[in-house]
């Protein structure tokens, strides 16, 4: 089962609007990382215990040619983590990651200062958005800069992946909400605009909106 999420969006640009905020959380890791694990494990913990959280999980690429290649890992994922880093003002980026909101970020390898830093990263209300018709609207609302609207297919099924090779060898490990595509529908800057979604993935498919906002995203 996918489930298809407009997480949206519009992580590029704070606005004021009456969408019930929601903290997105995104973990970069591989499975080939021993530092990951618990990064890892308390994500899943916010999966199953935040439903005020969207926890994604995005496999990197630049550990597959160490040990193990993550059967989850792309391109396009390693590619938004360098994004972040270029937002964030890093001059690398590493594993485990975990970004907050397009704004704050942290190893997440220690559950307390994970649960603190969400805490402490404000919650933006985004404009609402409404999916029908195979469409997703974006409400009007005050915005002080141009946005991006994403669509996010992500998988929340619990995947156990032995590992057998690498610095993980021998381990199996959970996986959770794992982020299959990201698709960029659009630009929004604060005038009601509506894009047509691409098909769903095959399957067993369900979708959710939810708004968010931040000051730091992949440009």
């Amino acid at each position: 089962m996918i489930r298809t999420l407009l997480a949206a969006a519009l992580l590029t640009a704070p606005v004021t609007a009456s969408a019930a905020p929601l903290t997105v959380v995104e973990l970069f890791q591989s499975q080939g990382c021993s530092s990951c694990p618990p990064a890892n494990a308390n994500v899943n913990a916010l999966i199953a215990s935040r439903p005020d959280v969207l926890a994604l999980s995005y496999a990197v690429t630049y550990w597959d040619q160490l040990g193990w290649k993550d059967r989850f890992a792309s391109p396009a994922n390693t590619q938004r983590q360098w994004d972040y880093a270029k937002g964030l003002r890093h001059d690398n980026v590493w594993t485990p990651q975990v970004v907050i909101n397009g704004r704050a970020d942290i190893t997440g390898t220690r559950a307390a200062p994970l649960a603190s830093l969400i805490a402490a990263t404000p919650r933006v209300s985004g404009p609402a958005l409404t999916v029908a018709g195979g469409t997703v609207s974006v409400a009007a609302a005050k915005a002080a800069g141009p946005a991006d609207v994403w669509l996010v297919h992500y998988d929340p099924r619990t995947h156990e992946v032995a590992i057998k090779a690498g610095e993980n060898g021998g381990r199996t490990l959970p996986h959770r909400n794992i982020v299959r595509d990201l698709t960029r529908l659009g630009g929004w800057s604060g005038a009601a605009a509506t894009f047509r979604l691409p098909p769903a993935p095959s399957g067993n498919t369900r979708a959710r909106s939810a708004g968010c906002t931040g000051s730091t995203s992949p440009s």
